[in-house]
């Protein structure tokens, strides 16, 4: 089995899909699992009907008709007939959807959140899955919560694994090209969970491991894997090849080519992962499996922006110890803050973190009933991974440097 994951930014159109199209022309789909995310900034759009749901009413459908309006554009250009049964098939998802905001009861943020992001890998899927029959390239689509569940923990829910691989291996079909949506699953219930932002490649590492997979393809519009996002840096390089160990690193540290969590059952079978081009896919692209550290051995930049730093130190200018910094951590726990680089001294304890779930004023009034506390936000947290002086002084220039931290092979640098 082969498993190929193509992310939203390879189907933001019509051209795009017509390119997955030539990608499995061009490199072959013989035993392939194809895992599709959201056409092109669908997701995002999806999260602005989620807001409106819960905060302006009167602006539902509107941002609800947008999404409509953007994937019907891509139908027309994919299909000349619009009595084809892919445009039924899609209004009947956004039936689906709709239906669900007129019965839905439940005040949760993070359920409803799930319950409609879903709707953009599902559509997209959907009409990929009707144009490659279309064209000749007979496929199967998948109800991909139907094969990986999870618990109920919604916006970042934790794999079954037992139940999950059982599924997999009673219901997979490895005899034809197969369909199915990347970044979602479901819960005992029924219910959709989702995986955590970029979870599509996690959702291929899932089947791979489930598969025993040969290897996993993640198709981007970059070269392969680079030592930085040229959004941010200058002269990024490709990275040729990587070990597990080092894109796992890489992944902790906030690099958006490798989700964080995709790696590790990759590993534990020694199942290689590619990154490639579907702009060019038969470039070599970047392979990380065991082996090398790094090649070429450069400095590696990751940024992550938005980030919030607090700063605590003690009411009466005693030791922070162990006690604190676990109630401390409890706080974070309780919040559901990530953190990302904690840092402390016999006074004081800084923690840079991510306010994924909105809940930093609660946290902040917890902290102020014990500590003098200091926050900094909308931060920026630079990490350089295998740094140099250079590397340091030229991330540094022109920037206010809030926290700085030094390991052997890493750096991680917070400025405003």
């Amino acid at each position: 089995m082969k498993i190929f994951k193509f992310g939203g930014a390879s189907v933001k159109d019509a051209e795009g899909v017509k390119n997955v199209a030539t990608v499995l022309k061009t490199v072959g789909y013989e035993n392939t699992l194809i895992i599709v995310s959201a056409m092109g900034k669908t997701t995002n759009a999806m999260e602005l009907v989620v807001k409106n749901y819960f905060e302006n009413k009167p602006e539902l459908q509107s941002a609800l008709q947008d999404v409509k309006k953007f994937h019907n554009q891509i139908l027309l250009d994919l299909f000349d007939n619009e009595r084809h049964p892919v445009f039924d098939k899609i209004k009947s998802l956004f039936s689906e959807l709709d239906s669900f905001f007129k019965i839905n009861k439940s005040p949760d943020y993070n359920f409803v959140y799930d319950q409609t992001i879903g709707f953009g890998e599902l559509i997209s899927t959907t009409i990929i899955s009707y144009y490659l029959n279309e064209i000749g390239l007979k496929n199967n689509w998948l109800d991909v919560r139907s094969f990986i569940k999870t618990d109920s923990y919604y916006r970042r829910a934790n794999i079954d694994w037992n139940t999950t691989q059982d599924q997999i291996s009673k219901r997979f079909d490895r005899s034809i090209l197969n369909i199915t949506q990347g970044f979602l699953a479901s819960d005992a219930n029924n219910f959709t969970t989702t995986l955590g932002r970029e979870g599509s490649d996690y959702t291929a590492a899932i089947f791979a491991y489930c598969l025993n997979a040969t290897n996993v393809t993640i198709w981007k519009d970059v070269p392969g894997v680079l030592n930085a996002d040229p959004r941010y840096f200058e002269n990024a390089q490709l990275l040729n090849q990587i070990s597990y160990r080092e894109a796992i690193e890489l992944a902790f540290y906030g690099a958006s080519v490798i989700h964080p969590k995709t790696l590790q059952p990759l590993q534990r079978k020694e199942i290689p992962l590619y990154v490639k081009s579907f702009l060019n896919p038969e470039a070599s692209g970047t392979s990380v499996s065991k082996g090398k550290t790094l090649e070429p051995e450069i400095p590696c930049f990751i940024v992550k922006k938005n980030q919030v730093l607090i700063s605590l130190s003690s009411l009466d200018f005693s030791y922070i110890v162990e006690e604190n910094i676990s109630e401390i951590f409890s706080l974070l726990h309780l919040y559901k803050m990530k953190v990302d680089v904690i840092q402390n001294s016999a006074i004081s304890f800084s923690v840079c973190l991510e306010n994924t779930y909105d809940n930093l004023e609660k946290l902040l009034q917890h902290l102020k009933a014990k500590f003098n506390v200091t926050c900094h936000k909308n931060v920026s947290l630079y990490t350089i991974r295998h740094f140099t002086e250079d590397a340091i002084s030229s991330l540094e220039k022109d920037k206010t440097v809030l926290l700085k931290q030094l390991t052997q092979e890493t750096v991680q640098i917070v400025t405003t």
